[in-house]
């Protein structure tokens, strides 16, 4: 059985920042990276690359710190959004800046990761390639970056063996591109950000859509201009000004400091009357400039949630023609409706709309807990990931993690009033589930309830079994619009825990029992944050206008100054954080920190 130092679960955006800064800290160590797509780049890898997608983001604010995108070398100018193909080159050739391809071994999968209970710890991964070839390796440690869209989630359609057409997950749409030809009319199923590129790709191709998006789900994704306000700022690097993060109500926003400002925003009346007119400008200047009203189709693609609690459901207007003009004119027909059932080349709605289909392509979201079975059966609440209810606990085990939720809740409330009056966004709202064999109006009931991830500061299990054999870390299992800056400083964070030279350091822990506590509870705190600021976003930590916030955390940890700008309080608090202000964060590390010895 081979034996690796680190194995690292996933090539994407986290995977390789994970690898590159493990190997950064721990240069002797073996180390490897499985992946089981055919090239690096998680959802920018080969065969992810559908038509037409580019970033969200804009030259210069989606790359990593200490790898600028050069616009010569990649061939993108600045204003233009990033072509996948783009992106995709990028990635590899962070790869080979950082000579990472020796360790990835790509077309292959980890199916299942057992834990060795033992002092020193250490996972047995059975590995599957794509020969279905099985074998087993021993990690020293383990750091899942298998990221939140990788599994596909995919609902059972009363009728689709008798469809006739294609049906697929927006993941497979490069697979089946060929429909952009073949197919007279296609459905689009679902709001959110694939399903608009879809609908975009199909309608300008010259094929008819009609999008359903359910009357009983989350509605349509918000979309902006990559520039807003009355100011016309650019969102990315606006989502990153300090200044503006104070008007985001967040329960780790203390890090940097400047909580008498964020105490008085927040926790009074005249605070919050201010609070909620800067959401108020923000949210209504992107209304007026797509202009919802000015067509009863237009209409139907308006927001369902209020700007201030949206967060991965915000997403930017990226397409090279007037996206509304395809629904003004009748190419894309918009649906807020049920499907009720498939027959032979037609789509059944729940009101009796009925219309012919050539292919359906479902934008129905992902399963975000890692695609790896963990061993020994139940582990999942020890690690922190996602798990059904236990109700046949313990009493005492179901009263005091009760009480915990609480507690936190209570401390939530009293900081942030605001988020006590929650959105009504829809009444009606009935979760997809992924049963098959029944019909689809059996298939939409809730599913069985689970746990959100419970992971201390969104990175490592807090329980004392892992935290004593510090042998697993989950790197990207948040989201945000500064998602390369997040997977820097994880890895940088991940790669000082694993060599015991974080400042704030979570196994100092385990030996008191109050310390224990309170780890239990600031973790508790921080991921049930979740559930009253952003309501819809319920299986994974995501956050807009407070990832600045999160890097602040991640470098208190890491013992470094979350205050990075050179010229003062002016320029901290008003020029927007990106890239260049965390390029040197390794080195800074390394100086202060890079020669200890660890205990």
């Amino acid at each position: 059985m081979e034996t690796f130092d680190c194995v690292v679960a996933g090539a994407g955006w986290y995977g390789l920042a994970a690898a590159k800064q493990y190997r950064a800290l721990h240069p002797d160590d073996s180390l490897v990276v499985f992946d089981p797509q055919s090239s690096v780049g998680g959802t920018w890898a080969d065969e992810r690359l559908y038509p037409d997608v580019k970033s969200n983001n804009l030259l210069g604010t989606y790359e990593y710190p200490d790898f600028p995108m050069d616009p010569n070398t990649f061939q993108v100018k600045p204003g233009q959004y990033i072509p996948g193909e783009v992106t995709n080159a990028y990635l590899k050739a962070y790869v080979d800046r950082f000579n990472l391809g020796g360790s990835i071994r790509l077309r292959t999968k980890i199916t299942t990761a057992e834990h060795k209970d033992t002092i020193e710890g250490g996972w047995i991964l059975t590995i599957v390639n794509d020969e279905g070839q099985e074998s087993k390796i021993f990690a020293k440690r383990f750091i899942v970056a298998t990221g939140l869209t990788s599994e596909p989630f995919m609902p059972h359609f009363d009728g689709q063996e008798d469809f006739g057409g294609k049906i697929f997950h927006s993941k497979y749409f490069k697979q089946n591109r060929d429909t952009l030809q073949t197919s007279k009319a296609v459905t689009v199923f679902g709001g959110t950000k694939f399903g608009w590129d879809a609908a975009y790709s199909y309608a300008t191709a010259g094929v008819k859509v009609n999008w359903v998006i359910r009357s009983s789900g989350h509605g349509p994704c918000w979309m902006a201009p990559s520039y807003v306000t009355p100011f016309k700022k650019w969102i990315e690097k606006l989502a990153n000004m300090r200044f503006l993060t104070w008007f985001s109500p967040c329960i780790f926003s203390g890090a940097a400091g400047y909580t008498g400002i964020q105490r008085f925003l927040h926790g009074t009346f005249l605070g919050r009357f201010i609070v909620n007119a800067f959401w108020a400008i923000l949210g209504g200047d992107v209304m007026s400039l797509n202009a919802y009203g000015s067509h009863p189709e237009t209409a139907k693609l308006k927001p369902w949630l209020p700007a201030m609690f949206t967060a991965a459901s915000f997403s930017i207007l990226n397409y090279d023609t007037d996206f509304y003009e395809l629904v003004r004119s009748g190419k894309i027909k918009v649906h807020i409706g049920e499907i009720d059932h498939l027959s032979h080349g037609k789509v059944h709605l729940a009101d009796g709309t009925v219309f012919e289909s050539d292919a359906l392509i479902s934008n129905t979201g992902w399963i975000s807990s890692p695609p790896i079975k963990f061993l020994p059966e139940g582990i999942e609440k020890e690690l922190g990931l996602p798990h059904e209810i236990d109700t046949e606990a313990p009493p005492e085990d179901l009263a005091n993690q009760r009480d915990l939720i609480k507690r936190a809740d209570r401390e939530i409330a009293k900081r942030f009033p605001r988020l006590k009056d929650q959105p009504i966004w829809n009444k009606n709202y009935v979760p997809l589930t992924k049963q098959k064999g029944i019909s689809s109006k059996e298939a939409m009931t809730p599913y069985t309830p689970q746990t959100p991830f419970m992971l201390y500061h969104f990175l490592v299990p807090p329980s004392e079994r892992f935290l004593r054999s510090r042998d697993i870390a989950f790197c990207g299992f948040v989201s945000n619009f500064s998602n390369t800056l997040t997977a820097h400083l994880q890895g940088l964070w991940i790669g000082a825990w694993f060599r015991r030279l974080l400042v704030n350091d979570p196994s100092r822990a385990v030996d008191d029992k109050d310390a224990m506590a309170k780890l239990r509870y600031e973790t508790m705190l921080h991921n049930r944050f979740g559930k009253w600021r952003y309501p819809n976003e319920t299986k994974a930590p995501t956050f807009i206008f407070d990832a600045v916030y999160y890097l602040d955390l991640l470098q208190k940890d890491l013992g470094l100054n979350p205050r990075r700008k050179p010229r003062g309080l002016l320029t901290e608090v008003t020029s927007p954080y990106g890239a260049e202000d965390y390029k040197d964060v390794n080195e800074e590390w390394e100086s202060k920190f890079g020669g200890v010895t660890a205990v």
